[in-house]
């Protein structure tokens, strides 16, 4: 068993290939990937991807990135295309083959195929004298020095090169899109990125009780009602109109201020400038002005300061926004 500090050195080493084979794909970056985009970009129909072995494995994940980011897309193995799934083509569909030989027997028998479609094909290969960069009609190249593994058999640096030459047309095309913010939440609607970016107040706050005092209330009724609530505050309300707040910070000052609690109302411990916000605003912006005041919770307003209900911290952190 080899050492720790030959471990972690075999662990550096891959690290430093991988990087020399992505810093490489800058000088293969020429007028092929601009005719890629402009391909794929004027398309009126999907993206296609296809590969086998590893190379499959990449492809399905670009598939992802670019159906996340505005473009269709779709993966068909090399494979099954031969043996029934060439169907999935469609006139107006824009192929992208990926391949580190670009020799594989399957590519050569598919590609033959591919090109009787007439669709356009646009190959990610690692072999610049291949079949398959000979017959595509855009070749963007992923060629690497050699892969990680000591015995350069293992895809490595290849499909690396392969996943970030994807990467590089999805951002690409997100950008020729103008694919903006609110475009990626209709596309990620139940993870915490698209949380971020849809999520409103007036979807948090109405699960909640809704802590509310008159300014004569006295101290006891107001910590019941504080309690009962469970949102560690009671807002102060008259003729529906916000007044102030009460939170646990201000009964703690209460405490040490006065020995007898009993003579004094909401009105006489109550923050009379509490931060408010819009039920339409994001929950972000709500997060954000909890973490810039250091407080838990707001109370949700209309413009006339109207008593709505009250937003709290773990609303927020319970969806997943951080």
């Amino acid at each position: 068993m080899k050492t720790n500090n030959e471990i972690k050195e075999i662990a550096v080493q891959v690290i430093k290939k991988e990087k020399k084979a992505i810093e490489n794909l800058e000088k293969y970056i020429d007028d092929n990937f601009s005719k890629a985009i402009k391909t794929i970009f004027s398309s009126k129909g999907r993206v296609i991807i296809t590969g086998i072995g590893k190379s499959a494995n990449i492809g399905m994940k670009i598939v992802s990135t670019l159906n996340s980011t505005g473009t269709p897309a779709i993966f068909m193995h090399a494979a099954d295309a031969i043996h029934g799934d060439l169907g999935i083509i469609q006139n107006d569909d824009v192929i992208i083959c990926i391949s580190k030989s670009g020799n594989t027997p399957e590519i050569k028998v598919l590609i033959p195929l591919i090109k009787n479609t007439s669709n356009p094909l646009i190959a990610i290969v690692g072999n610049m004298d291949s079949f398959l960069a000979q017959q595509a009609d855009v070749v963007l190249n992923t060629t690497v020095d050699s892969e990680a593994d000591p015995n350069n058999l293992a895809p490595t640096t290849s499909t690396t090169a392969q996943l970030v030459m994807g990467d590089a047309l999805a951002v690409a095309l997100l950008q020729c899109r103008k694919f903006t913010a609110q475009d990626f939440a209709k596309y990620h609607p139940g993870g915490a990125l698209g949380k971020q970016l849809y999520l409103r107040v007036e979807d948090l706050y109405k699960q909640n009780e809704k802590p509310m005092v008159a300014p004569d209330t006295g101290v006891r009724e107001t910590i019941l009602e504080m309690t009962s609530k469970r949102l560690g505050c009671a807002v102060v309300v008259e003729n529906d109109v916000v007044q102030g707040i009460i939170t646990d910070g201000d009964l703690r000052r209460m405490m040490k201020s006065n020995d007898s609690v009993d003579h004094l109302t909401a009105k006489d411990i109550m923050s009379d400038s509490p931060k408010t916000i819009y039920e339409n605003e994001y929950a972000t912006k709500a997060l954000s002005m909890m973490r810039a005041s250091s407080i838990t919770q707001l109370i949700v307003a209309d413009d006339q300061k109207h008593y709505l209900g009250v937003v709290h911290l773990h609303d927020i952190l319970r969806e997943g926004i951080i």
